[in-house]
Order: C-alpha cells, then sequence, then structure tokens
C-alpha cells in the first residue's frame, strides 16, 4: 500500500536518501543561494514569485522585499503561512532509457509565517543585510546612500520566522559518464 504523503510531517522528504538533516548545511545553503521562490495563498488560490532575499541567522528568519502594495501584501495580510523554496541545478546525467535520465541538485525548503515589517530600523537593518550579500564590495555611504524614510515607505520589507525547513540533494562522482552542464539552447 502507497504511503500517504499527506499524512506524513511538512518537511518529510520522498526519498531519504537525498535528505540533508545537517542544519550547518542549510544555513550555508540559504547563506549563499541567489533567489528563492515565496510561496502564498489566497482563499485556496496559490501564488508563488522569486525574491531576492537574506538568510539573517542571528533572528533564525528570512527577509525579502516587494512592492509596498500588490499580490503578496494581499496574500500575507490574510494568512501569513509561508513556504519559501531555494534550489540550484547541477549537472545533468543521461541515461540510456530517457525515464532515467536525472541531474544533481540541492535544495532547501521553508516553512514559517511572513509579516510586514513595520518598525524603520528592522527594516533598514533587513534591507542593509541584502545589499551587504547582493553587493559586498559596495559599503553603505562610501559608495551608496543608505535607504531613508521616504524609500521605507514605497516598499515592504517581509520577515520569514521560519518553523520547520528541510534540505535535500543528489550529487554523483565526479567523473560519471556523460555528466554534462545545462546550455541554454540558442534562438
Amino acid at each position: 500500500m502507497p504511503k500517504d504523503y499527506a499524512a506524513l510531517p511538512l518537511t518529510a522528504t520522498r526519498r531519504s536518501d537525498r535528505a540533508v538533516e545537517d542544519e550547518g548545511w542549510i544555513r550555508d545553503f540559504l547563506r549563499r543561494a541567489a533567489i528563492g521562490t515565496l510561496a502564498t495563498v489566497y482563499e485556496g488560490q496559490p501564488f508563488i514569485n522569486g525574491n531576492l532575499f537574506v538568510y539573517d541567522e542571528l533572528n533564525h528568519c528570512i527577509y525579502t522585499h516587494t512592492a509596498r502594495v500588490g499580490r503578496t501584501r494581499a496574500n500575507i495580510d490574510e494568512d501569513g503561512r509561508v513556504c519559501f523554496s531555494v534550489m540550484e541545478m547541477g549537472r545533468l546525467l543521461p541515461a540510456d532509457t530517457a525515464l532515467e535520465f536525472s541531474v544533481e541538485y540541492a535544495s532547501v525548503i521553508v516553512f514559517g509565517v511572513a509579516s510586514v515589517v513595520e518598525e524603520s530600523v528592522e527594516a533598514t537593518r533587513a534591507l542593509q543585510l541584502m545589499l551587504d550579500k547582493y553587493a559586498p564590495h559596495l559599503k553603505a555611504v562610501q559608495d551608496y546612500r543608505p535607504p531613508v524614510e521616504e524609500e521605507l515607505a514605497r516598499t515592504a520589507v517581509y520577515r520569514i520566522n521560519i518553523s520547520e525547513w528541510s534540505g535535500k540533494k543528489k550529487s554523483v562522482e565526479a567523473d560519471f559518464p556523460g555528466a554534462f552542464w545545462y546550455q541554454p539552447a540558442q534562438s
């Protein structure tokens, strides 16, 4: 009889051999991942969008931001429960049959509750953490003017308080026969 996957914990991984339980690996992956996807829901309709983000290890949360008004804000105001995902693709792994083709990958899924950061000191800190992540070679004040109150009024900073997370990874030996990196077709 097949497993009742709906009855398993949110963080359960179907392939236990690919589950990553090392929390240090999960934290490191969240620190270095470039883009995440935020899943929200409104009246039963799921929504997902890609976001720049930063993992704040000290506060065990994720910060992201969007426009002050829009779908993300409306959804989170209605129901703060969210899922946030980051992933990276490795090499493609050919096989003798199409169904057996595979890919190396790594991913982290986060479950939590999102809220709009209303306090300007926290919002400014979160945005600065993002700037430090994506432009570490540039320094506030020296290379650019940090955000000011008028700018904070135009954006919504979100804090995702992490309640659960899970990691998953597939990698194979370096000399896997025929392994190759994906190259998009030229149009």
